[in-house]
């Protein structure tokens, strides 16, 4: 894949349609799912003694839902959605800090 390809690709990757669903209505509700993207790409390319090119490149995308605009009776809301492997992650993270903090605590105290 050379560089005009990849660019090509990626722009074709980063659509609005990536990050808001099909709206959904049913029963006079409507409901527009939306996803949080992100994404990378690089390329290069070079000669070497012999004059030989060479050039390539690659990039990757991961999407997750952010949650849904909700429309009923004209009014629209904003429903976050719950990423509960996020929560436990953060939880966590916050208890190895903790678990560090008191025993550097309790070095420095001689154990007291």
């Amino acid at each position: 894949m050379d560089v005009h390809e990849l660019v090509t690709a990626t722009r074709e990757a980063m659509t609005v349609r990536r990050v808001f669903g099909d709206a959904v209505e049913r029963d006079g509700v409507t409901v527009i799912p939306a996803a949080v993207l992100r994404g990378g790409v690089g390329g290069g390319g070079g000669q070497d003694e012999q004059g030989q090119r060479g050039e390539g490149g690659g990039f990757g995308l991961v999407a997750r839902p952010a949650g849904a605009y909700v429309i009923k009776n004209g009014e629209v809301r904003w429903h976050p959605a719950f990423d509960l492997n996020r929560t436990i992650g953060l939880a966590a993270a916050v208890a190895v800090a903790w678990l560090f903090t008191v025993g550097r605590r309790g070095s420095a105290t001689g154990g007291r």
